[in-house]
């Protein structure tokens, strides 16, 4: 664990060194989502009832942008192999980077996420499911990028196979996310939804650290 944390430091102060990663994710999403707006036309209504799988799809794909990053700066300066040889467990260390990739543009997307929901004509009851939809989604979508961060480490053009891998695996993340907001538009409670997002981020969490260790190690052999 004291690995865990040297490793979770290290890449949070890269990050605070570097932000202009962290900006240009939340750049793209707000870019993403007021365009929207000018290609759909004004009318409150449409808006609004677009606005969470607008704000879902803009998300997703800004955090995508940061992915292939994770592991690939570390692969191109040897800090990578430095990392897999030392005695911290592999899974715990790769566990340290996803949170860091989290802190880093999950958090920032969660900020900006209600003033575009605003923008959006999203009423107060559909922001705050969708902010409990993302806080349980986005670290879901760390998760798993992660594992296909890994697996095209070092391969040509691995951005664009990276999202070909990730994308399929994080539609129900969208599917259960936009539906929360749905349920609590209607009236309902998005207990259902929310719940079944807690799964699949359990899930997410016990697995995707071992898969992308695994994958590390059989990219540096």
């Amino acid at each position: 664990m004291t690995g865990f944390g040297v490793v979770l430091a290290r890449e949070l102060r890269l990050a605070i060194r570097q932000p202009g990663e962290a900006a240009m994710v939340v750049m793209f999403f707000v870019l993403a989502t007021i365009l929207f707006p000018f290609g759909i036309g004004p009318e409150a209504n449409i808006l609004a009832r677009i606005a969470a799988g607008v704000l879902w799809v803009a998300a997703l794909l800004a955090a995508m942008l940061s992915l292939e990053r994770l592991f690939q700066a570390d692969y191109e300066d040897g800090s990578l192999e430095i990392l897999v040889l030392s005695p911290v467990a592999l899974e715990l260390a790769v566990g340290a980077k996803i949170i860091a990739h989290w802190l880093t543009t999950g958090v920032p997307l969660l900020i900006a996420t209600p003033i575009m929901a605003v923008l959006l004509n999203l009423d107060a009851t559909g922001i705050w499911a969708l902010l409990a939809a993302m806080t349980l989604g986005t670290p879901t979508i760390s998760l798993i990028g992660a594992v296909g961060a890994a697996l095209t480490l070092g391969a040509r053009r691995g951005g664009i196979l990276l999202s070909l891998l990730v994308l399929p695996l994080v539609v129900p993340v969208l599917i259960f996310g936009a539906a929360a907001v749905d349920a609590a538009l209607a009236g309902f409670a998005p207990r259902q939804q929310l719940l079944t997002l807690v799964a699949i981020l359990a899930a997410a969490s016990i697995l995707a650290p071992w898969a992308a260790a695994a994958a590390v190690r059989q990219s540096m052999e």
